[in-house]
């Protein structure tokens, strides 16, 4: 908004220092500081009262129609990306649930073998993390008998080290 500089501010400050002086200086910045706050937050007021008049009077969809109007390979471009955006999620696996494609068909058939893969992976991921926990923990199981052995061993038996 103001376009001040380092220098300008330093300016401001002393002459305010000089005018003001210092035992009110603070008092003063308190006061701007507050006139600011109340000053943005009006600004934010308004500008969300008029967002939300614009909402209610449907400007949002007129200037979305006259954008296509204007440009209508945009508007054209934007059904392209929607059908793909169809066609990719019903490629997909973990979207697909059977809704998309006729199970008949040889998409549908595809698509349910790549989802039935999907889960097997899925499935053989989750043993192979459970498989790898257990060895862990029979590894600190093993390691801490042997340190409780080790500190057995190294006492005297009248309690002293």
């Amino acid at each position: 908004m103001f376009d001040l500089g380092w220098t300008e501010l330093l300016l401001i400050g002393i002459v305010a220092l000089i005018v003001v002086g210092p035992k009110d200086l603070p008092v003063l910045f308190r006061n701007v500081g507050r006139f600011v706050g109340k000053a943005k937050g009006m600004a934010r007021e308004f500008s969300s009262a008029m967002h939300d008049a614009a909402e209610e009077s449907g400007m949002r969809d007129v200037a979305k129609g006259l954008k296509a109007a204007t440009n209508p390979v945009s508007s054209a471009m934007d059904g392209v990306k929607e059908a793909t955006r169809d066609l990719t999620d019903g490629l997909n696996p973990a979207k697909l649930d059977g809704k998309k494609y006729d199970p008949n068909s040889a998409t549908g058939k595809l698509a349910a073998e790549r989802a039935e893969k999907a889960k097997k992976i899925e499935a053989a991921t989750a043993r192979a993390a459970a498989d790898r926990l257990t060895r862990e923990a029979a590894e600190a199981q093993a390691k801490a008998a042997e340190m409780e052995a080790a500190a057995a061993a190294s006492s005297t038996p009248d309690g002293k080290t």
